[in-house]
Parts: C-alpha cells; structure tokens; sequence
C-alpha cells in the first residue's frame, strides 16, 4: 500500500490496514512531510499524534511536483495494489497522477481517496475540518443541552469514523473483487452513516433527533453523566426499568419504571435527584458499590487513566514498543487479531534509498534522483 495521504484521516486508514497485515509505504514530500509531525509534544524529532498512527510504517519522500518524482511514483506503482490519497479533488490529476493515468499504468490499482465532501457536488472543492463534516452530516446537531449550543465531541469523529474507517473498509471490499477502481470516501457522508438509526426514525415519521431531548442524548435522567463529590464523573446508562429502579435503591432517590418514558419536566426532577446523591461521594467509591448492584453506571476515565484500568490491563490494550533511539513506548493497541507493530514510526524519508533499491532503481538512478531534489 502507497500511502499520500496526512494528518489523520488516510494515516489512520493505513494503520488499520498495517495491522491487518499490510505493507504501508507512506509517500511524504521532500519539504516537512506529513504535517502531523511537527505537531507536538514531540521526541527526537516526532510527534506523539504522528508516531501512534504510523508505527510500522516506512517512510519514502519523493517531490511529485517534479517530472522525475512523478515517473518515479508511477514505476513503483505496478508493485503495489493500493494508493491512498487525502488531497483535494483534481489534485492528483494536476499533478498527471490522476485515476486515468493510475489506471493506465496500473490496471488493478485501487486507488481511495479521502475528503471532506466527495469527488463531486457543490462542495467538493471546499476546505473543511472535522467540525465542518459533522455540522454538515447532521451529527453535530444531535448533541448537546436541550435548547444550548452544539457540543463539540473530544475526538475527531469525521477523521477517523467517518473517512478512516470507511475507507478501510471499502479497501478490503475492493480487494476482494480483484479489479482496479477509485473509490470516493466522504468524511461528510461516513460520519452521516452514524445517524442511520435516527433517519430510519424520521422516514416513520418520528421527530428529527433534537440535542438533549430524545433518550439517548440527555433527555432521560437516567442516561447521562454525573459529577461525583471528588469533582469527577459517572457514566449511568441506566436504560432498563431494572437498571433504573436498582440505582434509584442504592442512591437513595424514589424512582419508577414509568421513568423511562416520563415527560421532560419529570426528568429535570430525576436529574437534579440523582446529580445531588451522586455528588455525595468520590466517583470510584460509587463505582465500587454499584458495580455489584449491576445497574450499568461506569467511572469517565480521564485519558491517564485507561492504561491502569483493570479491564483495559486484563485484556491487554497496551502494549510496549523498543524503540532503539527513544527506549520503550507505551501504545495502544488496534482491536483486530495479530500482534501489532514493533517497527517505529519513521524518520522523514528513512527509508527511501531502501524501497527503491528493492522495486529495481539503481544506485546510480537514485544519486541522480537525489542530485535533482525528485527525493530525499
């Protein structure tokens, strides 16, 4: 797999793919290279962001604004059977790289390419970001307190769900029919693929999904988060009248199994019950108590505290990466079967020399490569 993309959506899609057992040869340019790694904190060079998603990864920097780059690129291309791609729409072909000239060259190539918006429509030349994609899918609409602002979510959703993760699945789809293709992954339209539920509900009839009203977004006080008394918080998903009435039990608060369904004013009640008994004592002391009682209310762990836990531990979520020059690191790992990457992230261009001498270009073909700034 030849990789052009960077920053987190393609990276992303090639570490999935790297870990399934794929051979991923990142394509930087002969300038800083991907962007994320100067994005700190870094160490010796390379950012955290930037290692975490290309571990196991090899590193060849070629300059495709170069005639010479660009017939590089496309001699190496027949050994390959992915290239991925996050520029926008026509980029590629500006650079006499596009899916006519792969496909010639090529014939079996898939080639999937990341945007924002898509290959075509009205925005398909736009420049956005992940709370771009999620205004526009409908996604970010949905959460939130009810008659408040949008909530901005912590992680970037429409990055790694909505392109990334899209986008490898439809790599191993097209890899099992064996034909040549372009695909068009949409950040915006991957991250809308989450509210398919909702837009069922909505094609029935049902009311479009309102930030903080409908049961699953804040508008059930028995799902939601609760600041405890050490200033931390619990996750209840108390969904089930007897989820619901053994937590009513042990907190201390009168509830029924009409709850569930009770009106907006009745929920207000309920919350502002249980926020005053939950803020009574530290969170691992109710998460401690409840976790017998099964009443599905769980600690939100702050991101310092996952390595510890002891589920994360037990199922073994991190794992250790001897990095020569930066000794041990501790990673997390992908959920898919296999042992995931010792190889650490690389160097800008590490590997360039490497990868060309293996697909046939002599010695004397990359000094001259080099002497042209076609590679670094």
């Amino acid at each position: 797999m030849l990789d052009l993309s960077r920053l987190l959506p393609g990276a992303f899609c090639s570490l999935v793919l790297g870990e399934l057992g794929a051979d991923v040869v990142k394509i930087e340019d002969t300038g800083g290279g991907d962007y994320l790694r100067l994005v700190p904190p870094q160490r010796d060079g390379l950012g955290g962001a930037f290692y975490a998603l290309n571990r196991g990864k090899r590193s060849v920097a070629i300059d495709l604004k170069r005639g010479a780059g660009r017939e590089l690129l496309l001699r190496l291309l027949p050994r390959f059977d992915v290239l991925l791609e996050g520029f926008r729409p026509g980029v590629l072909a500006r650079l006499g790289l596009g899916w006519e000239e792969l496909h010639a060259v090529h014939p079996r190539l898939i080639l999937c390419s990341i945007t924002g918006y898509g290959q075509t429509g009205p925005h398909r030349d736009r420049a956005g970001h992940d709370i771009d994609y999620l205004a526009l899918s409908g996604a970010l609409a949905a959460g939130g307190e009810e008659g408040g602002a949008p909530a901005l979510p912590g992680v970037q959703i429409a990055d790694l769900a909505g392109g990334g993760l899209w986008a490898a699945v439809r790599i191993l789809a097209a890899l099992r029919e064996g034909e040549g293709t372009h695909l068009d992954v949409s950040m915006t339209e991957g991250v809308m693929s989450l509210l398919l539920p909702w837009l069922g509900d909505l094609t029935f009839g049902g009311q479009p999904l309102r930030r903080g009203a409908r049961t699953l977004n804040g508008g059930y006080a028995g799902y939601g988060t609760y600041r405890t008394g050490d200033g931390k918080y619990v996750a209840v998903g108390a969904l089930e009248p007897k989820f619901w009435g053994g937590l009513c039990r042990e907190v201390g608060i009168s509830g029924s199994a009409a709850d569930p369904i009770a009106p907006a004013e009745r929920q207000r009640e309920l919350r502002e019950q249980l926020g005053r008994a939950l803020g009574v004592e530290p969170r691992d002391a109710w998460c401690e108590r409840l976790a017998s009682a099964d009443v599905c209310v769980e600690p939100v762990l702050e991101m310092d505290e996952l390595e510890a836990h002891p589920q994360h531990r037990a199922r073994g979520l991190f794992y250790t990466l001897h990095d020569p020059q930066r000794g041990p690191l501790s990673l997390l790992r992908l959920p898919v079967d296999g042992e995931p990457a010792q190889r650490p992230a690389p160097r800008h261009g590490e590997h360039t020399d490497e990868v060309l001498a293996a697909e046939g270009v002599t010695a004397g073909e990359i000094a001259e490569l080099r002497a042209q700034g076609a590679i670094k």
